[in-house]
């Protein structure tokens, strides 16, 4: 279920099914990289005003799923126009500054994304561009990304499967709000 906050800034109120906070795994493949299964953990928040803030942590994680190493960290801001289209501001840890275009989808909760400016550091690998796709599917938020170097061309390089992560505190409100429940459950679902 999608919730749209009462202090959300009214611009946003398209891009509400990403808010919170998500957590899962994913794969990643990249030539000149070991092809590996990754973590992650992602916060979409807001503080009312015209963007929503964006946090993502990735780490390696061994065959049975525990963390090895960190893999990537990012962070950005995300707006939308009247015409939904989308624009994106974010800088990785690995010295790369970014500019994302791109638009929400007709009638379902999908954003296609796609470098618009790239800036790198000495530091940073090649990068030279890429594209991602983000979307709400029966719950969950799941997304790929592509990239493209001067060596590679664009190409799929990591993507993951995330559920909502709960909180003590919304459970608490959760059962706050529950209402009138049968008392043994069952006639609940008939």
């Amino acid at each position: 279920m999608i919730e749209i906050p009462s202090d959300l800034n009214p611009d946003l109120v398209p891009l509400a099914w990403l808010l919170g906070n998500w957590a899962g795994a994913g794969v990643t493949d990249f030539p000149g990289a070991e092809k590996a299964n990754f973590g992650q953990e992602v916060s979409f928040t807001h503080d009312g005003r015209d963007f929503i803030e964006y946090r993502s942590y990735t780490w390696i994680l061994d065959a049975e799923g525990n963390k090895v190493k960190p893999l990537e960290t990012e962070s950005g801001f995300w707006r939308i126009d009247k015409d939904r289209k989308v624009e994106v501001v974010m800088v990785r840890d690995e010295g790369v500054v970014e500019v994302w275009y791109g638009e929400l989808a007709d009638k379902k909760p999908q954003i296609d994304l796609a470098t618009d400016a790239v800036a790198r550091t000495a530091a940073s690998g090649p990068y030279t561009g890429g594209k991602r796709l983000y979307g709400y599917v029966k719950g969950d938020l799941m997304w790929v990304g592509e990239k493209q170097t001067p060596e590679v061309p664009l190409r799929p390089y990591m993507s993951a499967q995330l559920k909502k992560v709960v909180t003590p505190e919304e459970v608490a409100e959760m059962a706050r709000n529950l209402g009138d429940l049968p008392d043994d459950g069952i006639a609940f679902f008939k």
